[in-house]
């Protein structure tokens, strides 16, 4: 299994500075945002629609500085605490829309590689968005970059238009039109080579540096067959019109919403040995699972990444078959087994998300997805598939608690699985 990526590792940053009770439900995010790669810095403005009844809201803003909070021009009192402003509203309730400008240099939740000229998101959004880091409060989303010129971008949603500035900038534009949630917000620039082609309804992008045109295609050449596998696997189309795959500086496993970032080394792997698909294969899995169906709080986080890691697996039993999904599930099990042995097992449904351990990572990671493997032995293969094509149709679009998941794998098996969710999972 490859190393944890860093959505997991700054997970705990996440949870941290999540604002738990905020009295405002988030509607749509209009941000423009202009790195500076060289200086590792950011400086932005998001205009964040929200329904409230409450004369005071806050949002998560990690370590920026925050320079001002207006509505409808006028200039709103706010303070800022535990990563976090707190902004005082005019009298009045229903849809507000609420202007921040804000600078920083984030430690966390994107990476500058100035000698390369490559600059990518990593999960924690509110360290260059405010924004509210809550799972289940999804919205839409208006995106503005401003780079330089030379510099290729991707980000959320469909891309809608460009514009030269001056300075030898470039000012792009994208619509979200679907809402997600705001940890899958992201962005990736570098002067990177663009290979395109097509697959059914879906334009299949793929960004790199230092690979040819041909090795680029070599390197995700199963990317179309993954597409209708999880299609399939889901009884769900993908959701949008893009799914770009990015080959980046540094070691990024990182899924957001549309694309992906994988670490360059990445793509010689696939160069040696084509079975090395594990990784590109579980993250394009998060496009349903953990993207369109998202644990509704980080307690019930093994549904994203569980699931995921499991369904990466099954792809590899579709593509080289059964001997290769077993030696892959074993992986699973041999790990999870080192930590029950050490005494740090724990239910799947986490009591609490607060301090990950790298236990807790391998349980939500590799005990999830060999629970999901006894599960489809327990149910049989027509009942699994079956559930979980309910599962993902009925709550395509949302949040979910493991529950849900219950009730779907249930209703498909057409009997209790309650002991078998009592002992593995909850």
């Amino acid at each position: 299994m490859p190393s944890m990526s860093e959505k997991i590792i700054l997970c705990l940053v996440v949870v941290l500075l999540a604002s738990f009770g905020v009295q405002a439900d988030v509607i749509h995010y209009s941000a423009t945002l202009e790195p500076d790669i060289a200086n590792k810095s950011v400086k932005g403005s998001v205009i964040i629609r929200v329904r409230t009844t409450s004369n005071v809201v806050e949002f998560n803003c990690g370590n920026l500085t925050i320079d001002s909070v207006r509505e409808n021009g006028k200039a709103l009192q706010f303070s800022v605490n535990d990563h976090k402003v707190k902004v005082s509203l005019a009298r009045g309730q229903g849809e507000r829309n609420i202007q921040i400008q804000y600078h920083g240099s984030p430690r966390y939740g994107i990476r500058f590689f100035p000698d390369r000229q490559q600059v990518y998101t990593v999960f924690s959004t509110s360290q260059w968005m405010v924004c509210v880091d809550d799972p289940a409060d999804k919205a839409t989303l208006t995106f503005k970059l401003i780079l330089p010129a030379n510099l290729t971008p991707i980000a959320n949603g469909e891309l809608v238009s460009q514009r030269e500035l001056p300075h030898n900038k470039r000012v792009s534009e994208w619509q979200q039109r679907t809402p997600i949630s705001t940890y899958i917000f992201g962005f990736a620039a570098g002067p990177f080579r663009v290979v395109k082609e097509k697959h059914g309804n879906v334009e299949l992008q793929y960004l790199a540096t230092n690979y040819s045109e041909a090795e680029v295609r070599r390197i995700f050449r199963a990317t179309p067959d993954m597409l209708d596998f999880f299609e399939d696997r889901a009884g769900v189309k993908y959701a949008d019109k893009t799914y770009t795959q990015v080959l980046a500086a540094g070691g990024v496993e990182q899924e957001m919403s549309g694309f992906t970032a994988l670490k360059e080394s990445y793509g010689k792997q696939l160069l040696d040995n084509e079975q090395e698909l594990w990784l590109a294969a579980h993250e394009f899995a998060h496009q349903w699972w953990g993207n369109m169906v998202t644990c509704r709080d980080w307690n019930h986080f093994w549904l994203n990444e569980g699931i995921a890691t499991f369904i990466a697996a099954a792809y590899l039993e579709h593509r080289f078959g059964r001997e290769v999904y077993l030696r892959e599930i074993e992986t699973y099990r041999a790990n999870y087994e080192k930590v029950r042995a050490a005494g740090k097992d724990k239910p799947l449904v986490f009591p609490d998300w607060l301090n990950p351990t790298r236990e807790d990572r391998i349980l939500v990671y590799d005990k999830g997805a060999y629970v999901l493997h006894l599960l489809r032995e327990e149910m049989g293969e027509a009942n699994f598939w079956k559930g979980l094509r309910n599962f993902t149709r009925r709550h395509f679009g949302k949040s979910v608690v493991t529950n849900d998941f219950l009730v779907a794998m249930e209703e498909a098996h057409a009997k209790s699985l309650k002991p078998f969710f009592e002992k593995w999972i909850v």
